[in-house]
């Protein structure tokens, strides 16, 4: 079994190497719920606790949700957008030199989720957990990028499974339950994984400028993390089974997000020496299809350069920014030589922004 990296670090003097983002996998569950046909059921099991008319999907514009097999995990989701990835990229699992499991969902406390993942999917090299609620998968390239700068290891596997339906509370006893689980009702299943390797010659010297991870920035506002919870599995509430469903104040998480400004992604921007005119795409962690004009606004997005994935596919937690750029892709809306900015928003509350070209 390896367990070191077989790209060894850089020598003395060498300059650190640009990381490239060189593929990007989405796996979706095939069986979806109607969010409107779920809340209607709802009512009629929990009458006067829950609003006869459907509301969450009316204020949200979520119309349906993915749903994982009841026998699979989130490392099944995991495996499953990985294992399509090296498929298409003519890799083998012994190519990859560290697979890193970023998600908000788990498969247990302990093991670390990456060892299930490396597991089943025939990976033999060293592992780690990235965590860090719908910024897993952003965080987790962050991290890919200075590990590859420094030549600890030159091809990473980011492998994403988000499982947020199995902590989703369809047993509510009285309305102030309803209004902290309504939010989960948007929340759907999904696994994601990008490739990030060490950049060539020929990235470095591609025609209209380096391809890879130009900059990133990020920040968070921690006295928030009390607005958006799953409180069950940990030292606080170890066996409490009523703490283990979502316990989201909607209104809180809203106005923490638009409270943070535009200030992380202009930094991001700043770095790399790039502008909004710069830009083909802008991925942006979507939770409600009413919220992205607020959002734009309150981070100072340009109008035009995003794509939405929300309506058709839900709130996919970490998932969702490889699901937009994946999208982007295999719709022609971006391509090789294109400058796409990754933003991340996520309970706790934290927000990130990376540049990357194409």
């Amino acid at each position: 079994m390896s367990t070191t990296s077989d790209a060894g670090p850089l020598a003395p003097g060498v300059t650190p190497t640009r990381a490239v983002l060189s593929a990007v996998g989405v796996h979706l569950p095939e069986d979806v719920r109607d969010v409107a046909a779920a809340e209607r059921a709802l009512a009629q099991r929990s009458p006067g606790a829950v609003p006869r008319v459907p509301m969450v999907s009316r204020l949200t514009g979520v119309r349906q949700v993915h749903v994982l097999p009841a026998d699979w995990d989130a490392s099944d989701l995991a495996v499953a957008a990985a294992a399509k990835l090296l498929a298409a990229q003519g890799l083998a699992p012994t190519d990859v030199d560290l697979l890193i499991f970023a998600s908000a969902s788990q498969d247990m406390v302990e093991p670390a989720t990456c060892h299930i993942v490396a597991a089943k999917l025939g990976v033999r090299a060293p592992v780690m957990d990235v965590k860090n609620a719908c910024n897993s998968v952003l965080n987790a390239l962050e991290v890919a990028e200075a590990l590859v700068a420094t030549g600890r290891y030159a091809t990473i596997l980011v492998a994403c499974g988000e499982a947020p339906s199995r902590a989703v509370r369809w047993d509510v006893p009285d309305r102030a339950t309803y209004v902290l689980s309504a939010p989960g009702y948007t929340m759907s299943d999904a696994g994601a994984a990008v490739l990030v390797r060490r950049a060539t010659a020929g990235d470095q010297q591609a025609e209209g400028g380096p391809r890879g991870i130009l900059a990133s920035a990020f920040g968070a506002e921690s006295s928030h993390w009390d607005v958006g919870m799953l409180p069950g599995g940990g030292t606080a509430h170890p066996r409490d089974v009523d703490r283990t469903y979502f316990e989201i104040d909607g209104s809180r998480l809203r106005e923490a997000f638009l409270a943070l400004g535009p200030d992380v992604i202009l930094d991001a921007l700043a770095r790399a020496g790039m502008t909004w005119d710069d830009v083909a795409l802008v991925a942006v962690h979507q939770v409600a299809l009413a919220y992205l004009d607020d959002v734009h606004d309150a981070l100072g997005l340009p109008s035009g350069r995003t794509i939405v994935t929300v309506a058709e596919h839900g709130n996919v937690a970490s998932a969702t920014l490889p699901l937009q750029l994946a999208t982007a892709l295999e719709t022609g809306r971006v391509g090789p030589g294109d400058v796409v900015v990754l933003v991340g928003l996520a309970g706790g509350i934290s927000i990130g922004a990376m540049v990357v070209r194409l």
